[in-house]
């Protein structure tokens, strides 16, 4: 970063002796001011382009990244309509600035345009628009670009093949289509399997991301750090011990070990798994901590009933340099409300909330203090948490509140929290079923029976309970 600020300064000086710089200069300077994130000093630049007339497709080209890199994609799109000129790699930017930009809409908009128009799109096009997409809405545009790809018969380019099996686990593919995006892949390299391991692992299907793991072992196939935390994220969603000793062996042995991210995923694998005490052990033995570290540890405590431990082991957290983020809080406040802590609760309530460091408490952050006065019995009290909110109260919070009227028989509130439900979320299940058990708990039996029939009217059902038994 410092040489790039250096390339910066010599070149305003050069600017100002009048010593006029060249195309490669100019491109160059503007690429800098990408890297360093200067939209400012590059808009400068483009004017001194614009009065030099230096504006041609190199220059525009490397200067409608320069925006779009800087998060301005109407600047970017400005300097390439100004373009008189322009060749498959400026099409490819300003399609990369758009899809980079979350604006996948106006990329495939652009790409129809630039096939319309006979430019021939090539690998780049389709890699950088491919691995944009990141979830189910992207779906159809995935499928588009997929049948475009195979038309031009890149579908056996190793990268594009390596963004599909990515797309295709992310966007809500199914299993059988991405068994066959992976037969595609011709060549098994480390990063061919780290995308297919990674995928099997997105769509649940954890045994054949550990069997792709056993292969490319025996294969002798090299493992790197993006193997290992896709394994351990695996092996965390699944009950395979064994398996998850046998891969900390094999960190350690590759000297891994060290890697704050790889004990990171350690302790949440060991949490997941059941193996609280190994996760425990994970946590003392490293050097340097996080917040990551620490919410990892305190998952696992929640996920196993471990309330009392959570707020022990924030209570140590706090003496330390490493911060807690919403994350830890949530946890926490969670763990207060299970274990009936109240005023330890509120507290760390207020220290979230008077940390100008943090965003302030999010809806689900407040649900946990709702919950934590309803199990008290404090119902007036949750209720004022509800009305005082500064964001809007989501589902959570009002069902917390609902389900602690049931418990303690407070019918008056409940009725009111419950036509409020009502009103503010007419699609949720939950809010007429536990409005109209309220309404016949206190003898309203016809406002009960009106209440169900008007979610029945509306087309809403209860989600059916199931158990594994």
């Amino acid at each position: 970063m410092e040489n790039l600020g250096v390339l910066v300064e010599l070149f305003v000086e050069m600017v100002r002796l009048g010593v006029g710089p060249s195309e490669f200069t100019v491109s160059s300077v503007i690429v800098a001011c990408s890297r360093l994130e200067a939209l400012k000093l590059g808009e400068g630049i483009y004017g001194f382009c614009v009065k030099s007339g230096f504006v041609n497709v190199v220059v525009g080209t490397a200067l409608l990244e320069m925006y779009w890199k800087c998060c301005d994609v109407e600047g970017s799109r400005r300097v390439f309509d100004d373009l008189t000129y322009k060749n498959v790699v400026t099409w490819t930017s300003m399609i990369t600035g758009y899809a980079q930009n979350g604006r996948n809409d106006n990329a495939m908009y652009m790409i129809r345009e630039m096939l319309a128009l006979g430019h021939k799109a090539d690998h780049i096009t389709y890699n950088s628009l491919l691995t944009s997409f990141c979830n189910v809405k992207d779906m159809i545009h995935r499928e588009q670009i997929h049948c475009r790809v195979i038309k031009e018969g890149l579908e056996s380019d190793l990268y594009i093949a390596i963004s599909l099996v990515t797309v295709y686990s992310q966007c809500g593919g199914s299993l059988k289509d991405f068994y066959k995006i992976c037969s595609t892949v011709d060549i098994k390299n480390n990063i061919s399997c780290n995308a297919m391991i990674s995928g099997f692992s997105n769509l649940g299907s954890c045994k054949e991301a550990l069997n792709l793991f056993s292969e490319m072992r025996q294969a002798g196939i090299d493992i790197d750090f993006f193997t290992i935390a896709s394994v351990l994220k695996v092996i965390g969603a699944t009950p395979a011990v064994e398996e998850g000793r046998q891969v900390h062996g094999l960190i350690v042995k590759s000297a891994y070990d060290s890697n704050i991210y790889i004990q990171n995923g350690l302790i949440s694998m060991y949490s997941r798994i059941g193996k609280i005490d190994e996760a425990k052990w994970m946590f003392s033995s490293m050097v340097e901590l996080d917040t990551i570290s620490c919410n990892s540890l305190l998952s696992g405590y929640a996920q196993h009933g471990y309330g009392k431990e959570i707020v022990e082991a924030f209570e140590q957290m706090t003496k330390t340099k490493v911060k807690p983020d919403l994350t830890t809080f949530l946890i926490v406040l969670s763990a207060c409300s299970h274990v009936g802590w109240l005023d330890k609760g509120l507290e760390y309530f207020d220290l979230m909330r008077n940390d100008g460091s943090l965003e302030p408490p999010k809806a689900e952050h407040y649900a946990c203090i709702v919950d934590l006065y309803a199990r008290a019995g404090y119902l007036n009290e949750a209720e004022e948490v509800i009305n005082s909110m500064p964001t809007e109260a989501g589902p959570s919070v009002y069902r917390a509140l609902l389900s602690a009227c049931r418990v303690h028989g407070n019918n008056e509130i409940g009725v009111r929290v419950a036509r409020k439900f009502v009103d503010r979320f007419p699609d949720e299940p939950a809010a007429y079923v536990q409005l109209s058990y309220i309404l016949a708990n206190n003898g309203y039996w016809d406002d009960s029976a009106e209440a169900h029939s008007l979610m029945c009217d509306k087309g809403i059902k209860k989600k059916t309970g199931c158990s594994w038994i």
